[in-house]
């Protein structure tokens, strides 16, 4: 409690000498932000709301009825909490389910493997011997029809963890292509290294990538990163590897997925939109605690805490949850399409799904005019360990992509990854990685963050004069 009470103090001398010293930032918004980070500190909304998600709904794979009733549970979480508005707003997408898996190894001994199939995978069952590849650079020169009869294994190196999470796109490439090149070359089916930087053996699942709106017909499977470097052991002392493959995932036609929007309605400019939120659907291997029911519980935490304020700001704070984001950033998309129309009036997005891990760095893409104001905010929040980052940093979360390629601005409060890819799309993604005193910082940042922009009158887009002088 002594040290909650030397941060409030912190806290309180450096808003009073950022309203001294800022213009656009009142004395009374300041202490209005400061108030709200010292009771989201202490308040435990947000775990109470990744405990009912994750236990009460469970693992929510995009299209899935179990991603149905997460939106009945985010919508009834939204009347409850006393948003001003609630609605469903639906879209239809292709479904993909896991079916069942067994992959083992069959030479130079019997041995099971742990493994799980990644989204897009097709259906099969094979036996065959192993082609190795280091990378899946090398996959990329296997001559056409080279690989028939056998089954493809792309290694790779395991990710090293990070704060930033910096490796993952580089290593995720032979997750989202290798099967394209596995399939041209003729191989029966694709074993990958798991894209993450664990040494369990909890494999990651995770969205393939289409080719010309294709999927893949061949059986594409995951392994842990100890199977994988058993595998490369032996392929290192010469050893013929063979492997039984025995998977039934596919596509299920057309289903319905949809976003949960919520929003608390501005006091001046109610037409004028502060965007925040997560994804609500999960992968169906954990209960989708860190990725990303936590930054549904962050997002909405902080926007109740506001909206528990005698006033509203004057902007209208929007809370989306997001559907089936794990599969393309489809409800993504999907919101974009539906709000074409008024998306010149969201004024600032952003989206918390980089798990549950304390905030350190706000990142931000707004105009030169409002940059100042994003700085002030960092100012405010600085004594709960953030600092301030860039100011041309293109982001916001996955699910601001779609808005920010039309132009929306968008801040990012960057979240300590350094164990994400260790959990993220695993057996391991449950509750109980979550701690409530790193939820409360990130609701605490999230709330003074938002509070501020939807109060604030400054325009966070670029202008036509902004572009020409850059």
């Amino acid at each position: 409690m002594k040290a909650i009470v030397a941060l409030g103090m912190t806290m309180f001398l450096t808003a009073e000498t950022m309203a001294q010293e800022s213009p656009e930032m009142s004395a009374e918004a300041a202490a209005t932000a400061e108030s709200l980070m010292q009771t989201a500190l202490e308040s435990d909304l947000a775990y109470d709301i990744v405990e009912s998600l994750t236990t009460e709904v469970g693992p929510r794979l995009a299209g899935s009825e179990a991603e149905a009733r997460a939106r009945d549970w985010g919508a009834a979480l939204g009347e409850e909490l006393g948003f001003d508005r609630v609605t469903v707003e639906g879209f239809t997408m292709p479904y993909w389910e896991r079916g069942e898996l067994s992959i083992a190894m069959t030479a130079p001994y019997e041995m099971p493997l742990a493994g799980t199939a990644l989204g897009g995978s097709g259906t099969g069952e094979i036996a065959a011997e192993i082609v190795y590849f280091r990378t899946v650079d090398d996959i990329m020169e296997a001559e056409d029809g080279s690989l028939e009869g056998r089954i493809a294994f792309i290694d790779g190196d395991a990710m090293v963890a990070s704060q930033t999470g910096a490796g993952y796109g580089p290593a995720n490439q032979r997750r989202r292509i290798g099967w394209q090149h596995a399939e041209r070359a003729g191989a029966e089916a694709l074993v990958v290294r798991s894209v993450g930087s664990d040494s369990h053996r909890f494999p990651h699942t995770g969205m393939m990538s289409a080719m010309d709106g294709e999927w893949a017909e061949i059986p594409v499977i995951a392994v842990s990163n100890p199977d994988a470097d058993h595998l490369r052991r032996l392929h290192g002392n010469g050893e013929t590897i063979g492997l039984t493959v025995n998977s039934t995932a596919g596509w299920h036609g057309e289903v319905t997925s949809g976003n949960v929007v919520m929003d608390l309605i501005g006091s001046e400019s109610p037409e004028e939109i502060v965007l925040i939120g997560g994804h609500l659907d999960s992968w169906d291997l954990g209960t989708g605690a860190i990725d990303d029911g936590a930054g549904v519980a962050i997002t909405t935490a902080a926007a109740k805490l506001i909206a528990d304020l005698p006033e509203r700001p004057r902007r209208t704070i929007r809370v989306v949850m997001f559907g089936a984001e794990e599969v393309g950033l489809l409800g993504a998309f999907a919101y974009a399409d539906e709000h074409a129309d008024e998306l010149a009036n969201h004024v600032l997005a952003t989206e918390s799904d980089f798990g549950a891990r304390t905030i350190w760095q706000l990142s931000s893409n707004v105009s030169e005019a409002a940059t100042p104001v994003v700085d002030d905010i960092g100012r405010l929040i600085a004594p709960l360990g953030i600092i301030r980052g860039g100011s041309d940093v293109p982001g916001g979360g996955p699910d601001i992509i779609p808005m920010a390629q039309r132009g929306v601005p968008t801040v990012r409060l960057e979240q300590n990854g350094s164990d994400y890819f260790d959990l993220h799309h695993t057996p391991d993604d449950t509750l109980d990685k979550i701690n409530p005193d790193e939820l409360a910082q990130n609701v605490a940042a999230y709330a003074a963050l938002v509070y501020l922009a939807a109060d604030t009158d400054v325009d966070f887009r670029e202008t036509p004069d902004d572009t020409a002088s850059q």
